[in-house]
């Protein structure tokens, strides 16, 4: 857009927008409105970084003399962004800071296009108090003037969520998309800010920079009038109480205030205060020192006023004047202020401006009013609906709902229908209704069901609607001018209908749909609890014991789920044995339980596992149920036939000492019984059941529940034993397979460390030492495909292979060509072994290796980078006739042999490797350890980035002491 001014000294960009902007400014304003700026719109003032060579103060009056010798050439009524105001026909001058401001605040606005601009300046205590105020509308320009903000910005703003709390209300009320919040600076700091707000378009680079321009023009005016700043002048009374009043605009009584505000601050001997309504107008407060000073024509004065639309008039009436004052746009009321005298014309204005923070205040008033109101009608309608539906009683419900609603829309006539068997509707309360007004609440479901089903809620205002015809002879019976239909929906159910017929052109506003649409929700929630309590309440003995039978099925499930969760989770027999002890208490809700196993020998079933329901029985009922129970002559041939003993003292002392300590606890009237648990035909334990008491007996039903869980929890404790004696079995011949001793050599450090995965029962991994004839030490390190039980076997193989092949080929090419003949005719199709073999003379340090597809070593010494020995050759088992070439090389003085499997390699976490980088970054590290000490400082190494290992874990090294 060009700035440049035209031949009458108007931008045309300026012009073009005010002749834009001309009929927008006219509406709603008057000629008392406080002027901001007069006269057409001067040149922009230059940039404040162009400023060499002149003073600042000279260059401000520059400005402002142009801006004045274009209001004397002006005529008439100049209208700029909204404010109507009369020029001067000859210089004023400008006198103080703040009228400097509004020209710079109004030049801002013809620029940026702003539809409010507002100049701060910081107070003595660092806030910011509005100068001058710039905006398209008079209310809100009144309720800026002489603001405050309690911080100063400190960077620009252009985001409305990073406004300070008043101004985005401002620019909420405004619809702003476009905001600016500039700081003004000079060399000490921030000292004020400029605002501008738009309802359009967000502001682009180049407002952005002429609004920067008008930043810095404000900071000028500052510098030039600070002197003139300094002392500020007494505050226009009608200002202060047109403050007090928004300040005070919370409270309700909002017109007494406005009276009583008005008449102090102008000292006028009356004011009236005077709301409009439908049958005239009504006084609705007086104030002032002498009541009887109001004129008997006030209401006379009030009519030509109202009639003439004019913001403000002044007239005689007897010895008095009048003014009367619209309160807002459109006026809701109107100001009367009786002066004794004809009043000064230049209070005039400031009581405009007054008037206009009035109106506000009075709105707000009365909005509230109208929300405190309709917030009691709807707390006291839910709260009694919500006492309704507590009560579980469907017709008092109904009823007090109908009620309710009636008073709330101010009907007579209201209806609940209700959906039942068939789909068809049924009146369940109704007000004022008789005939067949259920045909109209079906027309009203069918409508709410149809295309308006999105609202929720279906209003027809007039009974002649369309809509209404295929009910149109019910309405004419009835008499039914309008109606309103809201579904009653619980989740997906559809339950009935709410109606309300109101009269004719009533139309609901949005807050009583609001309401009516929480009350049927309500409503709908009523219904269902309402029946659902009817079912429970008409429900047979039959019916409760399904359920009863339900929820004992019900445990047992999860007992079956907690034996059978133990041993998944756990394999252990231990945590098995106390899992079935614990479920079977809670489950059969019995005081203890014990489990006996045979004890190793065979002649005694002894506690494996106890468990008392209350803490405080704890400890005594462990020691009765913790005696061990000796086979002897008994053996355990009652418990033969699989049937559970149920125990009274006699059979109790015939059973022996494990259940003799039960019988005084039997006398008293406590039960016990005691089942066997077998498994492929094999007692492996006894479980005692132990109820004290009388009132919850062990009775037969609780012994077919018992009976019906000793089974999986018999397999479950099979099932923990076999696989305890596997675990043995496999760490048995794990470390059979491991080095029984690790080789003493004086001049030779040997340094192992081996740690299983987490996740299998037995890797692969296998190594081994052999001293040879020559004083030379050979190490086999190598890894078989496959876990558990074959890959033990092929472990023992391989520790064979080295054992029997090693004296005889002790160079590692020899050794590895002999080896993969034995291994590709022992081991399984399919299979290999990988492995590395290494021989070491510890007098000279000289190393020979050589790997069948193993990782090679790294070699490491103190200070310097690791080195991998460069050796490579097939798997053992692939292919025959294979031969491998040896790496020889000599170990100097305090260096290191590395060997290890590939689960150090391939630890993972998250998908990532442990990898080459970081065992050298590890081998660097630790490189000044002993050979043991490094073995595990790399493997706890790789524990801690990968966490449980998911492979076996083997670590060899061979250090040359320094």
């Amino acid at each position: 857009m060009d700035l440049v001014p035209d031949q009458d000294g108007q931008c045309d960009a300026g012009r073009d927008h005010e002749r834009h902007r001309e009929p927008e400014a006219q509406a709603g304003q008057h000629p008392l409105a406080p002027a901001v700026l007069a006269g057409p719109p001067p040149q922009p003032l230059p940039a404040v970084g162009l400023l060499h060579g002149r003073r600042v103060e000279q260059l401000l009056l520059d400005l402002l003399a142009l801006r004045q010798s274009h209001a004397r050439e002006s005529k008439g009524p100049y209208f700029l962004r909204g404010t109507r105001m009369t020029v001067a026909r000859e210089p004023t001058g400008v006198a103080t800071l703040d009228e400097a401001l509004a020209m710079i605040a109004a030049r801002a606005a013809e620029l940026t296009e702003a539809d409010l601009v507002v100049v701060r300046l910081a107070d003595e205590s660092g806030g910011l108090v509005a100068h001058a105020v710039h905006a398209v509308s008079e209310s809100l320009r009144a309720e800026l003037e002489g603001s405050r903000i309690d911080f100063a910005p400190r960077e620009e703003c252009l985001e409305l969520e990073d406004l300070p709390h008043s101004l985005r209300r401002a620019a909420e009320r405004l619809s702003a998309s476009g905001v600016l919040q500039l700081p003004v600076r000079d060399e000490a700091g921030v000292v004020g800010s400029l605002e501008l707000m738009r309802s359009r378009d967000p502001f682009d680079e180049r407002e952005l920079r002429l609004a920067r321009a008008s930043a810095g023009e404000v900071e000028l005016a500052r510098r030039a009038f600070a002197p003139a700043a300094v002392p500020r002048s007494t505050p226009d009374p009608l200002e202060l109480a047109g403050d007090a009043l928004a300040a005070a605009s919370e409270e309700t009584r909002a017109a007494d205030q406005m009276a009583a505000l008005a008449a102090e601050a102008t000292g006028a001997g009356a004011c009236l205060l005077w709301r409009y309504g439908d049958g005239g107008p009504v006084l609705a407060a007086l104030a002032g020192r002498d009541s009887s000073a109001v004129p008997a024509g006030a209401l006379d004065l009030l009519g030509r006023a109202q009639l003439s639309h004019e913001p403000l008039a002044l007239e005689p009436s007897g010895d008095r004047h009048v003014a009367t004052l619209q309160l807002g746009e459109p006026p809701l009321g109107a100001l009367q202020v009786v002066f004794a005298e004809a009043p000064d014309p230049a209070v005039l204005p400031d009581l405009a401006t007054f008037a206009v923070r009035a109106a506000h205040a009075l709105r707000a008033s009365e909005r509230r009013r109208e929300l405190a109101e309709e917030l009691e009608r709807t707390r006291a309608l839910l709260t009694i609906v919500g006492q309704a539906i507590s009560e579980l009683s469907l017709a008092h419900t109904l009823d007090t709902a109908v009620d309710r609603v009636r008073e709330l829309l101010g009907t007579e006539r209201a209806a609940v229908y209700l959906v039942e068997e068939g789909e068809r509707l049924e009146a369940a309360a109704e007000r004022g209704l008789t005939g067949p007004h259920v045909r109209i609440g079906e027309r009203l479901l069918e409508l709410a069901l149809g295309p308006g089903r999105a609202r929720g809620l279906i209003q027809v205002s007039d009974g002649d609607d369309a809509r209404l015809a295929p009910v149109r002879d019910a309405l004419e019976e009835l008499g039914v001018e309008g109606a309103l239909g809201v579904p009653l929906r619980a989740g997906e159910e559809l339950v009935g209908l709410l109606a309300v017929y109101p009269q004719r052109g009533r139309q609901l506003s949005e807050n009583e749909e609001a309401l009516v649409r929480a009350l049927a929700a309500q409503l709908a929630v009523a219904v269902q609890n309402a029946r659902l309590h009817e079912r429970l309440a008409q429900e047979s003995e039959e019916a409760k014991r399904a359920r009863d039978a339900a929820l004992e099925a019900s445990r047992r499930l999860h007992a079956l789920y907690e034996i059978s969760r133990s041993f998944s989770e756990s394999l252990s027999l231990e945590a098995t044995l106390e899992a079935v002890a614990r479920t079977i208490v809670e489950s059969l809700q019995l005081d203890a339980a014990a489990l006996r196993m045979p004890n190793e020998r065979g002649d005694a079933l002894v506690p494996v596992a106890v468990h008392v329901r209350e803490d405080r029985l704890g400890e005594p009922v462990r020691q009765i149920l913790s005696l061990a129970q000796p086979l002897g002559s008994v053996g355990l041939g009652p418990f033969r036939s699989g049937e559970p003993v149920v125990l009274d003292a006699a059979t109790a002392l015939a059973l022996g000492p494990a259940h003799q300590a039960l019988v005084p606890f039997l006398e008293k009237g406590s039960t016990a019984a005691v089942i066997p648990l077998s498994a492929h035909d094999e007692i492996l334990g006894t479980l005692t059941l132990l109820s004290l008491d009388p009132e919850r007996p062990v009775s037969g039903d609780t012994l077919e529940a018992a009976l019906s869980l000793a089974g999986p929890a018999a397999l479950a404790l099979d099932n923990a034993r076999l696989h305890q004696e596997r675990e043995e079995f496999t760490e048995t011949m794990r470390l059979s397979l491991m080095p029984r001793r690790r080789p003493q050599v004086e001049e030779l450090e040997i340094g192992d460390h081996y740690e299983p995965s987490a996740r299998v029962e037995i890797g692969g991994d296998v190594y081994d030492f052999l001293e040879l004839a020559d004083g030379r030490l050979a190490v086999v390190l190598g890894d078989v495909t496959g876990h558990g039980i074959d890959a033990a076997a092929d472990m023992a193989m391989a520790k064979f292979v080295f054992r029997s092949l090693a004296r005889e080929h002790p160079e590692p090419g020899e050794f590895l060509a002999a080896a993969n003949e034995v291994v590709l005719g022992e081991i399984t199709a399919g299979k290999f072994v990988t492995l590395l073999y290494l021989v070491v003379d510890p007098r000279t340090g000289e190393l020979a290796c050589a790997t069948a597809g193993h990782p090679p070593p790294r070699i490491v010494a103190p200070g310097e980078s690791p080195e991998t020995v460069v050796v490579s050759g097939l798997a053992l088992g692939i292919e025959g006739d294979q031969s491998y070439e040896a790496a020889r090389l000599t170990l100097e003085p305090g260096a290191a042999a590395v060997l290890f499997t590939d689960g150090l390699l391939e630890a993972r976490r998250d998908g990532e490797l442990f990898g080459e980088e970081r065992l050298d970054e590890a081998l660097v590290r630790h490189s000044g350890l002993p050979a043991g000490e490094l073995a595990r400082a790399l493997a706890d190494d790789c524990r801690a980035f990968a966490g449980d290992l998911g492979d076996d874990l083997a670590i060899v090294v061979l250090k040359l002491p320094a």
